[in-house]
């Protein structure tokens, strides 16, 4: 996997870290690192930390260094993006990659410049930042270059961006600091609330992901998961339905609607004719929530599509954009 200098894009997800460059994606791993608390020394990264989630004893932390997409840790952050540069460009340093990183729409300054600051410190010898949702239209090949109107909407793990893009700018945009992490919150309070059951994060996850949906379902999935009950302490089975799952998710996907629904409502006119014309783009991994795509459709009535390449669109287009500077780097973040 080692190569010369090379421009990469780089997408760092609060669930998922990916880096690609014009060929495609070169590593995707999730970001979570563990640490030995005494001695504050990383010693898994990736994959490798997710695995033990919850299964460690109290002298490691299983963490997460970015929360609702922006950096919480800075070190750690820096640490786990050395890890990745290393593994995509060798141990050779004098070839250092220009790297294009995304950010969320509307991250504060300070937020901007530590990630900026991050990628440059972990190996990169030029970084420029781009929306998330300017990426996510250039990965998916919008005609964003044109004056008329796209509108892309990004589900990810800890925030929502909903985002009309011209000119290879951002016009209208929202972010709501909440995602699929929020999502899996609400699971976890509902099977509680319901069943007096405890269960963890991850166990809500797959149960949003196997028989989740945004909206009712013609044919009502079943799947049984292992809790502890909240009296006893004890090991006890629930057997949950989509449709509970659906029930639990509506208050977190009312917000998620109502966040896209002030974008359009910011928007001007023209360009919401020309959306209605093409549609809503839907990317993220949240987008692949069964009927999200339905409930958007009705709620906005504008149709609404999920993309073909929903959770590596905005690091394909990171790596497209740093390619693109030139004509991008009037509307990009500056740092």
């Amino acid at each position: 996997m080692a190569s010369f200098s090379k421009d990469l894009g780089i997408d760092i997800g609060t669930i998922q870290t990916r880096i690609a460059d014009n060929t495609g994606i070169l590593i995707e791993e999730p970001t979570i690192v563990a640490i030995v608390i005494a001695e504050q020394k990383l010693v898994e990264f990736g994959q490798a930390a997710l695995n033990m989630e919850g299964r460690v004893p109290d002298t490691i932390e299983v963490t997460r260094p970015l929360q609702n997409g922006v950096v919480a840790d800075y070190e750690v952050t820096e640490a786990f993006l050395h890890h990745l540069l290393q593994k995509v460009s060798g141990p050779m340093r004098l070839f250092r990659p220009r790297v294009m990183v995304s950010v969320p729409y509307g991250v504060t300054s300070v937020e901007s410049r530590a990630v900026h600051e991050a990628i440059f410190q972990a190996g990169s010898k030029e970084v420029h930042l781009i929306q998330q949702p300017l990426a996510a239209a250039l990965g998916i090949d919008l005609p964003i270059g044109s004056p008329s109107g796209n509108m892309v909407i990004c589900l990810g793990g800890g925030i929502t961006q909903a985002a009309v893009v011209a000119m290879y700018g951002v016009v209208s945009a929202e972010s709501l600091r909440q995602g699929g992490t929020y999502l899996d919150e609400a699971i976890v309070t509902y099977v509680r609330r319901k069943y007096g059951i405890i269960i963890g994060s991850v166990t809500a996850e797959q149960l949003k992901i196997k028989i989740g949906a945004a909206i009712p379902q013609d044919q009502e999935q079943s799947m049984e998961v292992q809790g502890q009950d909240q009296v006893s302490g004890l090991p006890r089975p629930v057997t949950l339905t989509t449709g509970e799952i659906v029930e639990a998710l509506q208050d977190p996907l009312k917000n998620i609607v109502e966040t896209c629904r002030i974008v359009l409502e910011k928007t001007p006119p023209e360009l919401v004719s020309d959306i209605i014309d093409h549609g809503v783009a839907l990317c993220g991994g949240g987008a692949m929530l069964r009927g999200i795509d339905k409930l958007i459709t009705k709620s906005l009535g504008i149709p609404a599509y999920l993309v073909d390449n929903p959770t590596s669109c905005v690091v394909e287009g990171a790596a497209k954009g740093i390619g693109m500077y030139g004509i991008l780097k009037r509307n990009l973040p500056s740092v």
